[in-house]
């Protein structure tokens, strides 16, 4: 783990963002994440990037999936963001894993419905994360087995983001070419 202090602070704040339903402040955390995740290639930034994103998803729905449920899921999650950031203090790696990836997996305790619904959040959070990384820079293969996604996923999200900022038609005034006919001729 190579940033490790910037992941507590990235934890210690999405655990009071889930308390304080602050939905934007757990997507902004998870940006910042990707950012430094980008710069170092870690891995266990890339988790915690995923799990923030993704939880804050999972809150955005909540209206949507049975809240009880979600709230109880969330709380579970906020108990093991702790754990991890007590790891991290002690410089326990294995601690640190260990209770992101618990996160992870009591998505399977979940009801079938919101379980199918947690898991799409989670494959949807990945692929949106990996897109961020590659526009760091990362190569679209490292990226794509650095989150566990394949590159058709990975490429064809990053496609849809890179169309949506491009204007579909880009044309010119009558002046403006012919200013632009004259600079060639020059």
């Amino acid at each position: 783990m190579e940033e490790r202090e910037n992941i507590y602070r990235i934890l210690k704040e999405a655990r009071f963002a889930i308390k304080e339903h602050d939905i934007a402040k757990l997507k902004l955390l998870s940006n910042q994440t990707v950012h430094s995740a980008s710069i170092a290639s870690d891995t266990d930034s890339i988790l915690v990037a995923v799990l923030v994103y993704s939880l804050g998803k999972i809150m955005e729905r909540i209206p949507e999936y049975d809240s009880k449920e979600c709230y109880s899921f969330c709380k579970f999650a906020m108990l093991e963001i702790q754990k991890a950031e007590n790891a991290i203090k002690k410089n326990n790696d294995d601690i640190f894993r260990e209770s992101l990836e618990n996160v992870m997996k009591s998505v399977s305790k979940l009801s079938p419905d919101l379980q199918k619904n947690v898991q799409d959040v989670l494959r949807k959070a990945s692929i949106n994360k990996a897109s961020k990384i590659y526009e760091h820079g990362i190569s679209m293969g490292q990226t794509a087995k650095l989150l566990g996604i394949t590159l058709y996923e990975l490429a064809d999200y990053a496609g849809q983001r890179q169309d949506r900022n491009v204007p579909l038609f880009n044309t010119f005034s009558v002046q403006e070419r012919i200013k632009l006919a004259m600079e060639m001729f020059k």
